[in-house]
C-alpha cells in the first residue's frame, strides 16, 4: 500500500520598505490564539508614535468582541500588554495600555508607564517634549542709581499671594461646565432622577460630590437627548468602572470623564404602538371552546401599558389620556 506525502516549498521575498521584524517565539507562541498573535504584530506594526487603543486595532483587525476579550486577556496573562487606570489633573480618569514585543512583568511595565506622561487631551505620549526654549528679550537700561535694599522693618505684606487668609469669593459659573442646548434641557428633570440612581450603581460611587450633581445632570440630559434610554447610561458607567479593585477617589471626575463624549443614538427599532389599551370581552357560551387562560382577567378591563423605560411591560390604569404610569411621570 503507497502512501501519499507533502512536500512544502517556501520563498521569501524581502520587502523593500515598511516591514516590522518578529521574533518567532512570539509567532508561534503556544498559548495565544491566531486573534491575539494578529492583534499584537498589528500593534507592533504601527509606525511611532501612534495613539491607537488594542479596541480600534480590533476593530480594524475585523476581530470581534468576544474574539477581542479573550485575546486581550490572553496577553495580559502572557505579559505582552500591561494596562492601568490613574487620575490626571482635574479628576480626569486616563487608562494606559502598554503593548511590547517581548514579555514584561509587572513592576517592569509600572517602571515603564511611569515615564509616559498624560497628555493634555487624556492621551499618552511616548515620548517626554522638552519645552520650548524663549530668547531672551531686550532689556531697558534702568534709570537713576541703583540703590541697596532696605535693612530694618519687615518687608511689605502682599496679601494678594497668600491664599490662606483670603475672604471666599463669590462663586462663579464654571467656564467647562456643560451648558444645556435646546434639545437636552426639556430631559433636565429625567437626568436629575437618574443621576439620584447613580450612588446605588456601585459602592465606588457612593460619595458624589454633591456640588458636582448640577453639572453631572448637564451631561446626563445630552445622553437623554441623544436618544439614550437611562439603561444604556447606567451599563455605560459600569463598564467604565476599574475592574482591577482600584479604589475610585474621586467619583464625580470618573462620571464627567465617562458622559463627557456622547456616542452616536442607537439605530432605530422596529415601530411599535407607542400604548396598547387592554379590553376584556365579557364570556359567552359559544366561548367554551377555547382554552383556560385565553381571555385576560376582567380586573385587566381598561388598563394600559406604561411607554416609559421598563425591564418589564407595567400596566396601569390611566384617568384620562396620558400613556406613561405614575412613577414615569
Amino acid at each position: 500500500m503507497e502512501g501519499n506525502s507533502t512536500v512544502i516549498y517556501r520563498h521569501f521575498i524581502a520587502p523593500p520598505r515598511a516591514f516590522t521584524q518578529f521574533s518567532h517565539d512570539l509567532i508561534r507562541h503556544p498559548r495565544l490564539s491566531s486573534d491575539a498573535v494578529r492583534l499584537l504584530t498589528w500593534q507592533l506594526s504601527l509606525p511611532p508614535g501612534t495613539r491607537e487603543s488594542l479596541s480600534r486595532t480590533a476593530e480594524r483587525a475585523r476581530i470581534g468582541g468576544c474574539a477581542f476579550t479573550r485575546a486581550k486577556r490572553q496577553l495580559k496573562d502572557e505579559g505582552f500588554v500591561h494596562e492601568r487606570r490613574l487620575q490626571g489633573a482635574g479628576g480626569l480618569w486616563v487608562t494606559q495600555q502598554l503593548v511590547s514585543n517581548v514579555p514584561l512583568s509587572e513592576a517592569e511595565a509600572l517602571k515603564l508607564l511611569a515615564q509616559m506622561p498624560v497628555g493634555p487631551a487624556g492621551t499618552i505620549t511616548t515620548e517626554r517634549v522638552a519645552p520650548p526654549q524663549l530668547a531672551p528679550g531686550r532689556r531697558s537700561p534702568a534709570v537713576g542709581e541703583p540703590t541697596p535694599p532696605p535693612t530694618d522693618g519687615h518687608p511689605p505684606q502682599n496679601h494678594e499671594g497668600n491664599t490662606s487668609n483670603q475672604p471666599p469669593k463669590p462663586p462663579e459659573a464654571d467656564a467647562q461646565s456643560p451648558q444645556p442646548d435646546g434639545d437636552s434641557e426639556p430631559h433636565l428633570p429625567a437626568a436629575r432622577a437618574l443621576v439620584d440612581t447613580f450612588p446605588a450603581l456601585s459602592p465606588d460611587l457612593r460619595h458624589i460630590p454633591r456640588a458636582m450633581r448640577p453639572e453631572l445632570t448637564k451631561l446626563t440630559a445630552r445622553w437623554l437627548a441623544a436618544g439614550h434610554p437611562p439603561t444604556a447610561v447606567r451599563t455605560h458607567i459600569l463598564r467604565g468602572l476599574p475592574d482591577d479593585g482600584t479604589p475610585v477617589h474621586r467619583p464625580g471626575g470618573l462620571l464627567r470623564h465617562l458622559l463627557s463624549d456622547v456616542p452616536p443614538p442607537p439605530p432605530p427599532a422596529s415601530p411599535v404602538p407607542a400604548h396598547r389599551l387592554v379590553t376584556t370581552t365579557p364570556a359567552h357560551p359559544d366561548q367554551q371552546q377555547q382554552p383556560p387562560g385565553s381571555r385576560l382577567s376582567p380586573r385587566l378591563a381598561g388598563a394600559r401599558e406604561c411607554a416609559g423605560d421598563h425591564v418589564q411591560p407595567l400596566l396601569f390604569r390611566p384617568v384620562g389620556d396620558e400613556t406613561h404610569c405614575p412613577r414615569c411621570r
